[in-house]
């Protein structure tokens, strides 16, 4: 199966059909609105589903086997929020503080679509290492990290420069006013890791170590063939929520929405390469390279509103929820699963091109 038809089947699968549905919904200004109580419990739910395999798969494989590609997700993660920021700071000609936000959003993972990339998987028969979720577990805070650390050092040099400018007087005013908008490293930290995401995933992934393939079998009805339907009913909201924000998309510019686009192709692609390399499975290579091409829309805005509250929400949540999220689960999912394909088994073909030239011959 090609590109152009992984992506036409994709589009009819009730995920994607209903996340399409929500977007109808918020445009013709619909009523229709998931309870609080349901939209704040499916993201409970569906971090537990994905911890839940993910630790009954680290006792199944053993740490050791897990640990060659969370260090390679670590360092491209980090590499990659890096270059973000050169692309958005450079060439985008973004603020410092916009930057950097908006790095950290795509170097950052988003759990919504891993979720969506399994039931991805699930659809085409194909299986993935599950101790990918504790790598998700890792990420989630990374990215942010680096950011605030950068922005902090960026503050500082501000303060450099300004106080050459003026009194002293003048200059302990300018660097108190300047220090209280920077933001200690502990705080990133202890807000990113005791959030309820990171909480539930950590938690559900130790559960599931302890508990084994005998225990979840127990709960096996819930975590496992409820997880499919969780996420049709979440995708709705998040339909709803993208539709609501296709408004503010004139906000956003023709950079940023090429940005959104083209850099998680990139890093998906090359994500995708590397873990074929490290040797996961196909599965396992499609999930690694979402991983490193999904932006988060979740975390990143309660993270950095309190901690670059000079950046702009209206980007880096308009784009990564209104562009990337849309653009990873229903074009760039079978982009990776094609890829990862060809060079696993060297079967079928990446005819894309092909397709799109036919027409001019």
């Amino acid at each position: 199966m090609d590109i152009l038809q992984l992506i036409q089947s994709n589009l009819l699968t009730p995920i994607i059909l209903f996340f399409l549905f929500g977007i109808i919904a918020a445009r013709i200004k619909s009523d229709l609105k998931i309870p609080e109580a349901i939209s704040e419990f499916l993201p409970i739910y569906l971090l537990a589903a994905i911890g839940l395999h993910g630790g009954i798969e680290m006792r199944n494989t053993g740490f050791e086997n897990m640990l060659i590609p969370m260090l390679a997700a670590i360092g491209l993660s980090l590499l990659f929020t890096l270059n973000h920021y050169q692309i958005l700071r450079r060439l985008g000609k973004f603020n410092i503080f916009d930057s950097y936000a908006l790095a950290s959003t795509y170097g950052a993972v988003g759990a919504v679509t891993f979720s969506v990339g399994l039931s991805f998987l699930k659809n085409q028969g194909v299986s993935s290492e599950g101790y990918l979720a504790a790598i998700l577990a890792v990420l989630e805070p990374l990215a942010f990290i680096l950011a605030i650390f950068l922005t902090n050092m960026a503050v500082s040099k501000q303060i450099k420069v300004k106080k050459k400018s003026f009194t002293a007087d003048d200059a302990s005013d300018i660097e108190i006013g300047i220090q209280s908008s920077k933001t200690k490293l502990s705080q990133v930290l202890h807000e990113s890791i005791t959030g309820k995401a990171i909480v539930i995933l950590l938690g559900s992934i130790i559960i599931g170590y302890i508990i084994g393939e005998n225990g979840f079998s127990s709960i096996k009805i819930v975590f496992d063939e409820m997880f499919t339907g969780a996420i049709v009913i979440f995708m709705i909201e998040m339909g709803i929520i993208a539709g609501q924000r296709l408004d503010d998309m004139k906000k956003v510019g023709i950079f940023l929405t090429a940005f959104a686009v083209i850099m998680p192709t990139f890093n998906g692609i090359v994500g995708v390469l590397v873990a074929t390399v490290l040797g996961l499975s196909l599965g396992g290579a499609v999930m690694f390279g979402l991983l490193l091409a999904s932006a988060s829309f979740i975390a990143a805005p309660a993270v950095l509103r309190h901690t670059i509250p000079q950046a702009k929400p209206s980007l880096y949540i308009t784009s990564a929820l209104g562009i990337t999220f849309p653009y990873n689960i229903i074009v760039l999912l079978p982009i990776m699963f094609a890829i990862s394909s060809f060079v696993h088994t060297g079967e079928g073909s990446i005819d894309l091109f092909n397709y799109v030239i036919k027409d001019w011959i």
